[in-house]
């Protein structure tokens, strides 16, 4: 399956779970709708905070169509899953937000980690979440991002259990996907990072994590949504953690050689 040809599944409701898995070898991107009055701001967090919230589109202001990265797209009908906060409460979880639309929003597309999951499967890397059907664990960790305007909070991490004998080689080439968040930046002790327990995300599913295993933390772009919780913006909405825009961008074409 195509990008395109996911995004019209779930346009059309016959898909509602978590992204990964989906149009293997495109681009996947964290989601965030701001009013045009705070669009500034959240550009210039973004640039201070380029691990978490790497930028891949902004679109102009009342139009839901990522012109860039996936002509033809809504980005009020083509996730799964959304999330509206408002004023630092979470408002709704919804399927699209055409009713929730307005003419001065401008979305932002960030670059996501399950872009590089690929190329850690193509060298002998397992990716946990994917073995076992789930979606990413994510933590709320005690690592402050650097503040812009309104914007301040702390970072949320993604984790995969990498085999001890495979770290080393999973660091070299998430490396080369510096627009997806990266290198990790985090590698064992959990409690290091304000986590208390692995088996208990803040967002996503938990995962099995084995005896020859190491927890490595990578930046996740849900941190926008930590930060709305502490911001209290207006209203931001963004998608669901896990559930993706799918854009036509390949995998390769983000790596760096």
């Amino acid at each position: 399956m195509d990008a395109k040809k996911a995004r019209e599944m779930i346009r059309k409701g016959n898909w509602e779970g978590p992204t990964c898995g989906i149009a293997p070898g495109f681009t996947q991107a964290n989601l965030v709708i701001l009013p045009k009055d705070l669009a500034y701001d959240f550009m210039l967090f973004a640039f201070r905070n380029p691990k978490p919230c790497p930028i891949l589109e902004v679109t102009d202001p009342g139009d839901p169509e990522p012109k860039n990265v996936a002509p033809g797209a809504d980005l009020r009908t083509d996730l799964p899953k959304y999330r509206i906060y408002k004023k630092g409460e979470l408002y709704a979880e919804v399927k699209d937000i055409r009713d929730f639309w307005r003419e001065d929003f401008v979305a932002f597309l960030l670059g996501c980690s399950f872009t590089f999951e690929w190329a850690l499967i193509e060298n002998g890397i397992p990716v946990r979440h994917i073995e076992e059907g789930k979606n990413v664990p994510m933590y709320i960790t005690n690592i402050q991002t650097k503040p812009a305007g309104i914007f301040k909070g702390k970072m949320v991490v993604s984790m995969r259990p990498i085999p001890k004998d495979k770290v080393v080689r999973a660091i070299q080439v998430t490396s080369r996907f510096p627009s997806v968040h990266g290198a990790p930046v985090h590698i064992g002790d959990p409690e290091a990072i304000g986590i208390r327990s692995l088996d208990k995300p803040d967002f996503g599913d938990p995962v099995e994590v084995k005896k020859d295993e190491i927890p490595v933390f990578w930046a996740c772009g849900v941190t926008p949504q930590a930060v709305a919780l502490e911001s209290k913006p207006e209203i931001m909405i963004t998608h669901s953690p896990g559930h993706m825009f799918i854009t036509d961008l390949r995998d390769e074409e983000l790596g760096v050689i």
